[in-house]
């Protein structure tokens, strides 16, 4: 009776004294200044944002490619968040010419994929184009792609039959079974190549190849093979996130058959999928290159606060836990080798787990300079350095 006669202020106070709450000193939060490419699908997810702010941190994010992020000033900012490793190490190095040294972590990490349906994987799989990887239970939903063999169809060359090279083969001419009924040329299709890393990461996938499985290490030998390889590679002017989006959407199949992602953005999906419906979503599935780059994601701290929340994402188990179940790859307790936790968290849902060959060739980009240069040629990218 007492408490319900009370103010209402003074029932909280009564309640926190109670608890004993109100001895404990009140948490200041620091807001985080931001910019992120696709690793933002991890700090936007609610669950992360809740658990951020236990530890007292509010990340508010500027949206933007990694490649600008780089490439743009990045004053008055705690940490930056590109996808992929050459442009951390294009502000690592402006950074350490100002004699302003950063600290990098390397909280998780997710292979480029192409993504793509069923169909379409079916008639590359009966081109010979690309194979089925081993599923559990139902049909696979991994392929192994061919990258030799997959861009000799956009060379226009098909079963060791070369045609004007000009002319690269299309859907409906490998189709022979009438089952995508796609007269657009076979290609994989990315985002903006002048922002995005996993589209500078496929473009170093795409010359790794054309160059006989060898990155080149000249400018010469670069300027020729950007433009040898620019017809190769589509710039839809998308970011990598929308890209995956386009993928995801009802109408993905009609607007790009074949897309260049993150595997991260294609397991959260079929955990959801599979979350809300019980099963995984059949008709969407991935083709893993046989030549494969694994992307870097890493954290660049600019300040003590940058610093602090690189720790935290990286060595908090909460937000490790939450890194898996968005489908990142986290690494082991020594931070080298990715951990088992994906595959079993996979394996708890009956979801498929994605298995790569041992066989696979592991690509090596261009030193940065030319791969730099390789991106401005294909993407006929505008200088974005604002002076810097």
């Amino acid at each position: 009776m007492l408490a319900s006669a009370l103010p209402v202020p003074v029932v909280g106070l009564v309640l926190l004294v109670a608890s004993g709450n109100l001895l404990l000193p009140l948490r200041q939060v620091v807001t985080i200044e931001a910019k992120m490419a696709s690793k933002r699908d991890f700090f936007q997810d609610p669950v992360v944002e809740r658990l951020l702010m236990k530890h007292g941190f509010r990340v508010h994010i500027t949206n933007m490619g990694s490649r600008e992020i780089a490439k743009q000033d990045y004053e008055g900012y705690d940490v930056v968040f590109p996808s992929g490793q050459p442009a951390s190490d294009l502000i690592s190095r402006e950074r350490a010419r100002a004699n302003r040294p950063v600290l990098l972590y390397r909280p998780f990490v997710s292979p480029i994929v192409l993504a793509t349906y069923r169909d379409y994987a079916e008639v590359l799989t009966a081109e010979g184009v690309a194979t089925r990887l081993p599923g559990t239970g139902g049909r696979t939903m991994y392929y192994t792609l061919d990258m030799r063999q997959f861009l000799d169809l956009a060379h226009g060359k098909r079963k060791g039959v070369q045609r004007d090279p000009e002319d690269g083969y299309r859907w409906d001419e490998i189709d022979t079974d009438d089952h995508v009924r796609n007269g657009n040329k076979i290609l994989a299709q990315t985002s903006d190549i002048c922002e995005s890393n996993s589209a500078g990461t496929y473009l170093g996938l795409v010359a790794f190849v054309e160059h006989g499985n060898d990155a080149p290490d000249s400018e010469a030998e670069a300027e020729q093979l950007a433009r040898r390889i620019k017809p190769l590679l589509v710039e839809q002017g998308l970011p990598s996130s929308e890209r995956a989006e386009t993928y995801l959407s009802p109408d993905g199949q009609s607007i790009a058959p074949v897309s260049v992602i993150y595997e991260h953005q294609f397991l959260a999906h079929q955990i959801g999928y599979a979350a809300e419906k019980g099963a995984t979503d059949d008709e969407r599935v991935l083709l893993y290159p046989s030549t494969r780059f694994v992307t870097e994601p890493q954290l660049v701290a600019l300040t003590g606060d940058g610093a602090r929340l690189g720790e935290l994402v990286s060595e908090d188990r909460e937000l490790q836990q939450r890194a898996t179940e968005l489908g990142f790859r986290t690494r082991n307790s020594a931070g080298g080798a990715t951990s088992d936790d994906l595959t079993r968290f996979l394996t708890d849902r009956q979801i498929p787990v994605p298995t790569t060959s041992s066989d696979d060739t592991r690509a090596v980009l261009p030193s940065l300079p030319l791969l730099e240069k390789m991106i401005e040629i294909v993407g006929d990218c505008p200088d974005r350095t604002g002076g810097r």
